[in-house]
């Protein structure tokens, strides 16, 4: 196989893996798609990821050869198990569904997840772009793998340092009590397990978590044990795979094994990473050498597939949003809209609220990391605030914690440019017309996100400070690039943007 350095061609590809010459570049997608576990169905694979809070959430990618994704479904549209997700009083930050375990058994799609406050779900569906139907199950597991017998049983494994499997009725409630498979043994943390069954062994594919993560393989020619243990990987080279871990473990068409694992990748959040496996002695051994690798051939699949680009950007002219979107926790369908104003997206006021983390109705978006660790992303809207009512607050923001944004304020019938940083307000800037660009310019190798605006959307001002952007527990997803609109004082008033737009600089 092909190890390569990473080149200058690499380097210019933007937000895509491919480098169109056979070869792909890690991260396999530059932005926050963590917990990875993924399925090959016929001839396509399918990723599902971790969305915790965010909806439509637990979202679903598809692709043909492991390297080019695209957005498949969003498999829960809207979470209404407890009042948090509406951000009634409560929330979810931090928690929300955590790691899914996707299968396909006698042609049904499976995703099997947990929320550590409300317990149990499975979704299913015929197609894995949707329709999927939700079911809470009577019993909830952590970081759950489904695993459907040759022999027709099901079983789950799950738990954190101590891990267990159960059997499960069809159903999926309990069969049988937890069995207390094995017990991590380097360290505290042994988690988000995967089960395969290879050449008669049942496979644990696991990881001892934290930024410092180390992939091991458990396997048994018993589903109960007794289980061995192997290291597959641990590489703490600084640099893009520095902790590579936990996710899954693939066969592709032609006989090739590959796994998908996530790094810890900053603010931006926890990036895919695609490697090469070699069989040893019975142990998946990842990467090549002990090292995981930067750029590399692409999996043998059978065919050569096309480019493809996952969107950022939206014109929003069209009656639905686009799948890169999620609002932050469940939206209000009733106060916001794509068709009252056509070619814009319409947020309106449902709910006095005091900051952006109690704002309903803020739609967010993971921001892709430039493969040129140079080049910031940059991410601009074109806002128009004549239905503002005073108190309102509108914008465009970088959320996690601390969060910042710049945005419009309306004062006692007087409009400001704001710039908010940590809850504190840094700078204003009065505004006499009815539209504006607003603009920030975030870069995940430098931490950092300043903020700008302008009249003419050609040239920008820079307002207020930089946010030092952090990937925070207390939110546990990466820094997100937010629209928004609430009242301080009032509901009622809403604004109108335009579009949204990506690039790199």
């Amino acid at each position: 196989m092909l190890t390569l350095a990473m080149t200058n061609a690499s380097s210019a590809q933007k937000h895509y893996s491919d480098n169109g010459n056979g070869t792909y570049t890690n991260p396999v997608i530059p932005a926050d798609f963590p917990d990875p576990d993924v399925i090959l169905v016929n001839d396509t694979y399918y990723m599902v990821t971790t969305t915790m809070f965010v909806f439509p959430g637990v979202t679903v990618l598809q692709s043909k050869d492991l390297v080019n994704w695209e957005y498949c479904s969003n498999a829960v549209p809207r979470f209404d198990f407890s009042k948090c997700y509406d951000l009634d009083s409560c929330h979810r930050y931090s928690h929300g569904q955590w790691a899914t375990s996707i299968k396909h058994h006698n042609g049904k799609f499976y995703l099997l997840f947990i929320t550590l406050d409300e317990g149990g779900f499975i979704c299913t569906a015929s197609k894995a772009e949707g329709p999927w139907e939700i079911r809470k199950l009577p019993k909830g597991f952590y970081d759950p793998g489904l695993f459907f017998d040759d022999d027709g049983k099901i079983y789950v494994t799950h738990g954190y340092s101590k891990i267990s499997v159960t059997e499960l009725n069809p159903d999926f409630s309990p069969k049988t009590k937890d069995s207390l498979v094995f017990t991590g043994d380097i360290r505290r943390g042994l988690e988000g397990m995967h089960v395969y069954k290879i050449n008669g062994y049942y496979y644990l594919y696991g990881t001892y978590g934290g930024r410092d993560g180390i992939q091991v393989a458990l396997r048994s020619k018993n589903i109960y044990g007794p289980f061995e243990q192997k290291v597959v990987i641990l590489d703490t080279t600084p640099g893009i795979n520095f902790g590579i871990h936990q996710g899954a473990l693939l066969r592709t068409q032609t006989g090739e094994w590959w796994t998908i694992l996530f790094v810890d990748s900053g603010p931006f959040g926890r990036f895919p990473s695609l490697q090469p496996v070699t069989w040893t002695d019975g142990w998946p051994m990842v990467g090549v050498n002990g090292k995981a690798v930067v750029t590399y051939k692409k999996p043998g699949v059978g065919k050569t597939w096309p480019v493809k680009t996952l969107p950022a950007s939206d014109e929003f002219n069209n009656k639905d949003l686009g799948m890169q979107w999620g609002w932050n926790h469940n939206p209000d369908a009733a106060n916001w809209s794509l068709t009252e104003r056509k070619g814009h997206l319409r947020l309106r006021t449902g709910k006095v609220v005091s900051t952006l983390r109690e704002a309903r109705n803020t739609l967010t978006q993971r921001p892709f990391a430039s493969y040129d660790p140079n080049n910031p992303t940059i991410a601009t809207t074109k806002i128009d605030m004549s239905g503002m009512k005073d108190g309102d607050i509108a914008g465009l923001a970088v959320f996690q914690d601390p969060y910042a944004f710049i945005a419009v304020k309306q004062v006692n019938g007087s409009r400001y440019i704001i710039m908010v940083n940590d809850g504190k307000a840094i700078d204003s800037v009065s505004i006499d017309r009815p539209t504006v660009y607003l603009r920030t310019v975030a870069s995940n190798s430098t931490a950092t996100a300043s903020f700008e605006y302008s009249l003419d959307n050609k040239t920008f001002t820079s307002l207020g400070n930089s946010l030092s952007m952090r990937f925070n527990l207390s939110v546990f997803t990466g820094n997100k690039f937010c629209l928004f609109n609430y009242a301080t004082k009032k509901t009622g008033g809403h604004v109108d943007f335009d579009w949204f737009r990506t690039k790199f600089d």
